[in-house]
């Protein structure tokens, strides 16, 4: 059964080719984690929404039921869950998550 947060989470995660569940906002990330993860994010210069956990408890606890992953920042390409921080670093070094972003077609923040 869905809570009206999971079906936000939801809506989000499939209206958005990148989206990017975080403490904070890719102006002001709250914490470290969430902070890395923008910056690999604008690095790739791929066009993301940001959601910041901080602002709906009920997101911030219904996003890790959602994946089944406890912690926060959150990465979903195409609707499809990748991972925390470090898992986005480790992809990114390995230029996996360039590919990833080629592969599924996601746009440039500039287009």
């Amino acid at each position: 059964m869905s809570t009206p947060a999971q079906s936000r989470i939801d809506a989000l995660v499939k209206n958005n080719d990148v989206v990017l569940f975080m403490k904070g906002s890719p102006l002001f990330p709250q914490c470290g984690f969430s902070s890395r993860a923008i910056a690999i994010l604008d690095h790739l210069g791929v066009k993301y929404e940001s959601v910041d956990v901080l602002q709906d408890m009920e997101v911030r606890q219904g996003i890790k039921e959602y994946s089944d992953w406890p912690t926060i920042p959150q990465l979903y390409v195409k609707g499809e869950f990748v991972g925390g921080s470090d898992i986005m670093m480790e992809m990114y070094e390995a230029g996996e998550l360039q590919q990833l972003m080629a592969d599924e077609g996601v746009a440039t923040a500039e287009g």
